[in-house]
């Protein structure tokens, strides 16, 4: 385990990145204000497929569903890199840090390829394909996260771990004001009784939020899309560009809570 004055030095790290979180960078703002203006005209049928997916995200909280992603592979990954055997979840949870991140980046690089081809494939079909580019991008978002959970020691198939991952999900797209409000939700989330909190719980609602930041975040895309050739660039710009904000948020978030700990043991 990391001494105390490298946990603390990775803390600073990790809270500069969190107050360096203050706002929507200018494009992302600009980016919202097509769907308000499209909304009337959007096809019935992707409004449908949103109201699809707050059940798919509650059922996901709820079970873990079609969304829970394959621990198999990932160990592989982990202990070719880590080189020790890794059976289970409890194999990981005390790896170095360093070594976490390294896994997380290598992972990640991935998922971004893949949403990247996956946008551009659905920008080819205009404004139609968003109803398929917008679950199947939740999907790559869900199991993104739950791989850096792994990566750090952490279960999905526990209910309180897909708790945080929503929550995660949600920081990641939110604006200043709900930033700071997740950030203090999930401040002691790295003690167990914090869990279950009837407090957490009730937060859950913010999947709700999670759906409509999606709806919203392609906004430009949408706009693109129904220009021939344009919606293949954009959709893979976007794509790409929501996972690698996403995985940052999920590395920095699981990486505090997991310093948080070892501080209070070595502490």
């Amino acid at each position: 385990m990391e001494s105390r004055d490298e946990l603390l030095k990775e803390l600073a790290i990790i809270e500069k990145w969190e107050k360096g979180q203050n706002g929507l960078w200018f494009w992302e703002k600009i980016s919202r204000l097509p769907f308000k203006i499209l909304d009337k005209l959007t096809p019935k049928f992707i409004h449908e497929k949103i109201g699809d997916l707050l059940d798919e995200i509650g059922a996901y909280v709820q079970s873990g569903g079609k969304y829970l992603t394959i621990e198999k592979n990932l160990f592989t990954i982990i202990e070719k890199e880590a080189e020790t055997p890794i059976n289970t979840v409890l194999d990981i949870k005390d790896l170095p840090l360093e070594l976490m991140d390294k896994i997380s980046k290598e992972v990640i690089e991935k998922r971004k390829k893949f949403a990247t081809i996956q946008g551009a494939t659905t920008g080819v079909g205009g404004i139609f394909t968003l109803a398929i580019d917008i679950p199947a991008l939740l999907a790559v978002s869900l199991k993104t996260l739950q791989e850096i959970a792994l990566i750090h020691g952490y279960d999905p198939n526990e209910k309180s771990e897909r708790i945080f991952i929503i929550k995660v999900l949600q920081f990641s797209m939110a604006d200043v004001v709900g930033k700071r409000t997740i950030l203090d939700e999930l401040s002691n989330y790295y003690r167990k009784e914090n869990h279950e909190s009837g407090e957490m719980m009730s937060q859950l609602q913010g999947w709700r939020e999670v759906v409509y930041t999606y709806r919203d975040q392609f906004g430009w895309k949408k706009l693109f899309q129904m220009v021939p050739l344009a919606g293949i660039l954009f959709g893979a710009i976007t794509n790409r560009s929501m996972i690698n904000d996403l995985s940052e948020a999920g590395i920095m978030l699981y990486r505090k809570r997991k310093i948080l700990e070892r501080l209070e043991v070595v502490e």
